[in-house]
């Protein structure tokens, strides 16, 4: 017997959301659908055993972007779906951050959260349905959480916030704003921003966090009605007796050691060291009663811990010396490469990217086989972190979702800043190798990616700095913000909190936390802050490099634009392509034609871009009766040739018009490649064109030539009538229409 269907429907804004569940997946831990109109994605969660051996909660959300559910088939060769998307993974990793922060500190269970697009009508983003149902699943689940989460989508257009906007209304906003948390707090910010001012921002996320209310007392309430009683998971529980020993044993050396500025290297070396002393202090061989290296390890972990947390809100100090507000030394340079199109480096401390851009026609533009209604996506940012930049040793594996998240958040940070595509019609790729690293690579590539471009000769709107904030609570109350987070504060800190943008505004946010919330207040001191800590950072850039530079690099492609008629874009491409594919080797060009007529033509050599741009200009003409034209022979036939006078456009010079004298054969006026000069004679309705090299040899008028035409194709003229019988008769009735003594009343 079918089972019993629940729904579970609240208004956000002025939209009907709905949670259904009871009928799917009977067998995972929860399972649901959530959706508006014609959007629906699924989520099932589950909890499997402990694994093994671990010191970490592995805790597993994957977002798989089905093609079925907008009605299409996958445009891979084995017509499936392979590897996940660029959107499939930033999606996954925007439902993980907030989930993951309300799992128990210490618990070892495994735990998977899986999500599916189960419709696509194209209107809809996907993201903010997938961290609801994979709320809702957990939370009607067996597995014990301390959610539930809400999340909304919060756009501006007109000036004014939009919850929840369309992909069209999304075209229209100069903010999209990602927002996640609990009833209490925010657990995730992810916003790229059109140069959006601070105070706007705090009013958006603090729209956004009263939105998400009706969703999470939805979620409750399903739990309440039918949600599964928890399991027991397995929590990870310290010593709190060798706790206090080891925190005791290394209070004194470790605060000694803190109180030396100290780079990467000595912090994590010192520790290192202090570390293997405690454990062959501790764990005494032979000793049945000594605690095990691995105990160790976790109380001398949560000491560090107590200990650089506390220097850092009791004294303002932090474990390399600096000040809560203060910044690492910053150093740029541009140029750096000779034959890329725009480089640059930016190092902050012990952090290094290496930025370059690259410039490419708009037919480099990546295309994109998604749910999503962009066809293509004109900038690219890809972002690299290979194993030295830590001075590790790793295989090298492609590319991390973590790469591919940095990347995304740099290229949403750059994006408002480029010039517009008609302006600057190119496509644009940037890659930022992080050299090293200590803390916040994706806002050194935003800063170093902004000096690429501009190193390039892109004329960006305004420069974009980004920066990395931090910060350390406790129990009471008390907590500090920390400008331009290291590496160590990141991993015992409790927030990560990323803002890039211009002098004006913010365009790109990124928050991730470890504790179970973040008030409105706490963020806007923090964006007050890294306001600051921006325009320092941006100071130092524009020491390197003031202003996009005036031209491209000599090596990077010129575009130049021309407007065909849509009529002629046939004739340019030519059949099966031939006609661009010559006009391309020909001139040494790479031509994109967009469906307007829009025709871009691009080449580091300049006469060729000169005569592709005037062959290609030409197609926008038209052939004159009377106007006289020099065309190549493309077609040599019995009764004539045939010339090109425009891109696509041939005309017929018959044989007993190719000269003054009376010409025995096509051949001995021309040969297929050669030039002819010629008058157009007549076009007739179905466009076929005559052309007369006589009437140019012997300076006929247009007026002339017409008359003269039209008495050749009468039978009377001299130009056809009488010759064509002469040669009728010298050569007999060749290819059947030339008999009869009157050619010129059988040709066209």
């Amino acid at each position: 017997m079918k089972p019993e269907l629940k729904r579970y429907s609240a208004v956000v804004g002025t939209r009907t959301f709905t949670f259904e569940t009871g009928t799917l997946a009977a067998q995972a831990g929860g399972a649901v659908t959530f959706g508006v109109e014609d959007s629906i994605v699924f989520a099932a969660a589950t909890m499997g055993g402990v694994r093994e051996g671990i010191d970490f909660f592995p805790l597993s959300v994957d977002f798989e972007e089905r093609m079925y559910a907008g009605g299409k088939i996958p445009g891979s060769f084995f017509r499936r779906e392979g590897r996940a998307s660029t959107d499939s993974i930033l999606t996954a990793r925007l439902t993980d951050r907030p989930l993951r922060p309300l799992f128990a500190h210490g618990m070892r269970n495994e735990v998977q959260v899986i999500m599916y697009t189960f419709s696509a009508d194209g209107i809809n983003p996907l993201d903010i349905l997938a961290i609801n149902a994979a709320s809702a699943a957990i939370m009607i689940s067996d597995i014990p959480w301390g959610g539930s989460v809400g999340a909304v989508r919060v756009g501006r257009v007109n000036g004014e916030f939009v919850l929840n906007p369309t992909f069209e209304e999304m075209n229209a906003s100069d903010l999209d704003l990602r927002i996640a948390g609990t009833k209490e707090a925010i657990l995730m910010v992810e916003c790229g921003a059109n140069e959006i001012p601070e105070d706007v921002m705090v009013a958006a996320l603090e729209l956004g966090h009263k939105s998400i209310q009706p969703i999470i007392d939805l979620q409750l309430k399903m739990q309440a009605e039918i949600g599964k009683p928890k399991r027991e998971a397995t929590i990870f529980t310290a010593n709190e007796e060798l706790q206090k020993k080891v925190f005791d044993t290394v209070y004194e050396r470790m605060t000694e050691l803190l109180d030396k500025p100290l780079n990467k290297g000595e912090f994590y070396g010192g520790m290192d060291e202090l570390q293997a002393s405690v454990i062959a202090e501790l764990c005494i061989e032979g000793d049945a009663n000594a605690p095990k290296p691995g105990d160790v390890k976790s109380a001398f972990s949560e000491a560090e811990h107590k200990i650089v947390r506390e220097r850092i809100l009791g004294m303002g100090k932090r474990p390399d010396g600096r000040t809560p507000t203060e910044i690492r030394p910053i150093w740029c340079e541009v140029g750096l490469s000779p034959r890329a199109h725009g480089t640059g480096l930016f190092t902050r401390g012990e952090t290094q990217v290496l930025s370059f851009a690259t410039l490419g026609t708009l037919g480099e533009a990546q295309e994109l086989d998604n749910l999503s209604p962009d066809k293509t996506k004109r900038y690219m940012h890809h972002y690299s972190f290979p194993p030295f930049s830590t001075g590790e040793v790793k295989m090298l594996r492609g590319q991390s979702r973590r790469e591919v998240g940095h990347g995304a958040l740099a290229e949403r940070a750059l994006e408002p800043v480029l010039p517009a595509e008609e302006s600057f019609p190119y496509a644009i790729r940037v890659v930022s190798e992080a050299l090293s690293s200590n803390g916040s690579t994706s806002m050194g590539s935003v800063c170093g990616s902004t000096l690429a471009l501009m190193d390039a000769g892109v004329p960006i709107k305004a420069p974009v700095s980004g920066v990395a904030m931090g910060l350390i609570t406790d129990a009471t109350g008390r907590y500090q913000i920390l400008t331009d987070i290291q590496g160590t504060e990141d991993h015992l800190g409790d927030m990560d909190f990323k803002v890039a943008g211009t002098a004006e505004g913010i365009t790109a946010l990124q928050m991730d936390i470890k504790i179970s919330g973040l008030s409105t207040q706490m963020m806007k001191e923090a964006l007050a802050q890294a306001h600051t800590a921006r325009m320092s950072i941006m100071e130092k850039m524009l020491a390197a490099l003031d202003a996009p530079r005036a031209e491209l690099k000599p090596h990077a492609p010129r575009i130049i634009t021309v407007k065909i008629p849509i009529d002629k874009i046939g004739a340019l491409i030519g059949p099966g392509g031939k006609n661009i594919r010559s006009l391309q080797e020909e001139t040494n060009t790479k031509i994109d034609i967009q469906e307007d007529g829009t025709v871009y033509i691009a080449s580091t050599d300049a006469v060729g871009a000169k005569l592709a741009q005037e062959r290609v200009a030409g197609l926008s003409e038209s052939v004159v009766i009377g106007n006289i034209y020099t065309g190549k022979v493309v077609r040599i036939e019995a009764f004539g040739a045939f010339i090109n006078l425009l891109p696509g456009v041939d005309g017929l010079v018959h044989i007993s018009q190719l000269a003054s004298e009376r010409v025995n054969s096509v051949e001995d006026v021309c040969t297929m490649g050669d030039e002819l000069t010629v008058m157009v004679t007549d076009i007739d309705p179905q466009g076929k064109i005559r052309l007369s090299r006589q009437a140019v040899l012997e300076g006929w008028s247009a007026e002339e030539a017409r008359e003269k035409d039209k008495g050749g194709r009468s039978g009377g003229g001299r130009p056809s009538g009488g010759r064509g019988g002469d040669r009728n008769g010298g050569r007999g009735n060749d290819r059947g229409g030339r008999g009869g003594g009157d050619r010129g009343g059988n040709r066209r």
